[in-house]
């Protein structure tokens, strides 16, 4: 590494998110909650959707986010 690399831990993981796992496609140290925008370490990445391949913060946050796709208008 030179002196004008970051370290990967600062930088934004990119995540496939599967059932139950998730796959590591970049390396870093946290990737981004889908409605707040803040950084969740993946040592702490507890809450995605598969569906929309998106972190969320907490649980508050992922039921938030259940609820409202149960509210939609289905076509």
């Amino acid at each position: 590494m030179n002196r004008y690399e970051r370290p990967a831990a600062q930088d934004e993981a990119v995540i496939q998110y599967l059932d139950g796992d998730f796959r590591v496609l970049k390396a870093g140290g946290f990737v981004l909650c889908a409605v707040t925008g803040k950084q969740i370490p993946l040592t702490e990445l507890r809450y995605w959707s598969v569906e929309r391949q998106e972190a969320y913060a907490d649980h508050e946050v992922a039921m938030q986010v259940y609820a409202e796709k149960l509210r939609a208008p289905r076509d």
